[in-house]
């Protein structure tokens, strides 16, 4: 490493974030920019912002002089290809903060060391002369001589935190897992898309077709059923319904009351939800179990409260063995919450989001030690997302075969 210099740039949601650039001393830079997301998990690793009137408070500008001032002179002269090395450095010795789930990067920011991480991923691919999946896969001790692409994960029906809808549920996913190649998946998510967007134009009018955060259509539906009764339209318009299932992001941190322990279904009626859509975790269980036995529902993420350990573990026992449960606010790719997640038989996958943890090195060990456990793994985007398309590569370099 012969220089590390950190900017602000803007994400797609036009917030702030970081983008780092790294010269090695063979005359190369490596680039990374690192992803911003919307519904934060309250035990993810610590995004760094200035706070203020500039930009809503969430300028980086002390995240990137943290890399600027703190970390580049720390880095200089160390060899791209340590990844393990430079982000222990960074994590344990230059930010050093703890909290119960391990190093939680409050001093320094999950955002700055992120950055540099990825950007030492670059160039550590480079330095070995090989891809960065390659790279990714050799540093998660993967083999390198059988990739698969992933199975893409559209997240077409926005609600949540991510629209201005009526609809709890942050997102409806399609997954074409009977395409052939990357490449025939895609044609289907486009297909279902444009088909999704013609069904939703003739039921609820032009200005219906608005999107949400992440480009999914986000229409003024009542409730979760409805959605998916509209997307079930689609798919079978598209001519697809052999080939797609739906998956679904609840995201349900975000309507629980932890006083009456209680999901309110109707969270953003400004007049207020009624008793009966303000449910217990054994009410969303069966709730749950019905759009199982209806809808061909193979993924279901945060489907209770990041806390709600005994839900989650009821619901394995119940539905487990035949569906994908995802932990994402639950798990936040903290490789201690996902062993206490193992222990409690609490979901069988981890949604993979590098910015959550703050490095590369404790996102491969997340992974690997999901997929020890038999479970499965989708990398993930972000709602404030850039340019960098890294998850690409560490979605075929750790072999997870699926990518939202």
């Amino acid at each position: 490493i012969m220089a590390l210099r950190a900017r602000e740039i803007f994400d797609s949601r036009g917030n702030p974030t970081v983008e780092v650039d790294l010269v090695t001393s063979d005359g190369f830079m490596f680039r990374a920019a690192v992803p911003s997301g919307a519904s934060t998990g309250v035990y993810e690793a610590l995004e760094l912002r200035d706070g203020g009137q500039r930009c809503m408070g969430k300028g980086v500008l002390k995240a990137v002089e943290n890399v600027n001032t703190l970390i580049a002179p720390k880095l200089v002269g160390m060899d791209v290809t340590d990844q393990a090395g430079i982000d222990k450095l960074m994590v344990e010795t230059l930010d050093g903060s703890r909290n119960e789930w391990g190093w939680s990067k409050a001093k320094l920011g999950a955002n700055a060391i992120l950055g540099v991480s990825m950007a030492i991923c670059r160039a550590g691919a480079a330095a070995n002369e090989t891809t960065l999946y390659e790279y990714i896969a050799h540093l998660a001790k993967k083999p390198t001589d059988k990739f698969c692409m992933p199975v893409p994960a559209f997240n077409v029906i926005n609600g949540g935190s991510h629209a201005g809808n009526r609809l709890a549920c942050q997102e409806f996913m399609i997954l074409p897992v009977g395409a052939k190649s990357f490449k025939e998946a895609i044609v289907i998510g486009g297909e279902v898309y444009h088909s999704l967007k013609a069904c939703i134009k003739k039921k609820y009018g032009q200005d219906a077709v608005n999107v949400g955060d992440e480009g999914g259509f986000a229409p003024s539906v009542q409730d979760n059923n409805e959605a998916l009764e509209i997307l079930m339209e689609a798919i079978r318009a598209s001519g697809h319904e052999d080939k797609v299932r739906i998956g679904t992001d609840v995201a349900a941190s975000e309507f629980y009351s932890a006083e009456t322990k209680r999901y309110d279904l109707d969270f953003k009626n400004p007049a207020g939800s009624m008793d009966d859509m303000k449910k217990s975790a054994a009410d969303m269980v069966d709730y749950y179990k019905a759009w199982l036995a209806k809808y061909p529902l193979v993924s279901i993420e945060d489907p209770f409260d990041q806390d709600d350990w005994d839900a989650y573990s009821m619901f394995m026992s119940a539905v487990g063995k035949d569906t994908q449960i995802v932990g994402d606010d639950l798990l936040v790719t903290n490789p201690t919450r996902v062993q206490k997640a193992i222990g409690a038989k609490a979901c069988n996958a981890l949604l993979l989001k590098v910015n959550q943890i703050g490095s590369v090195t404790e996102a491969i060990e997340a992974a690997t030690m999901s997929q020890r456990a038999g479970w499965g793994v989708m990398v993930s985007h972000r709602s404030g997302e850039t340019e960098d398309c890294f998850i690409a590569d560490l979605v075929v370099g750790l072999q997870t075969g699926q990518i939202k």
